[in-house]
């Protein structure tokens, strides 16, 4: 069984207006992922995202493209204790 990490992003650039929380919900739960996406005040999107490291990755990769619309400019990771607390992805 692969050990299940919690990752804590936060994506800046052009990121809100651009469906960004949307396709993120839907890579996430494509790849199996628990967790949510919302949008932050200053213009940036917060992510937090539970499951397999490699599938964690594969977000994280997702997330420095964003979709067609978006000018991501850094995503910042926070590693953390995951609690097993979500029970799928959403968008807040």
């Amino acid at each position: 069984m692969k050990k299940i990490v919690r990752a804590h992003l936060y994506i800046s650039g052009i990121v809100q207006g651009v469906c960004f929380r949307a396709y993120t919900q839907e890579t996430a739960q494509g790849l199996g992922l628990t967790g949510w996406v919302r949008n932050l005040h200053d213009g940036g999107v917060e992510v937090i995202a539970d499951g397999p490291k490699d599938k964690i990755q594969e977000l994280i990769e997702w997330c420095h493209k964003g979709p067609s619309g978006a000018a991501v400019d850094n995503v910042e990771i926070n590693w953390e204790n995951t609690t097993g607390e979500f029970p799928n992805f959403e968008t807040r």
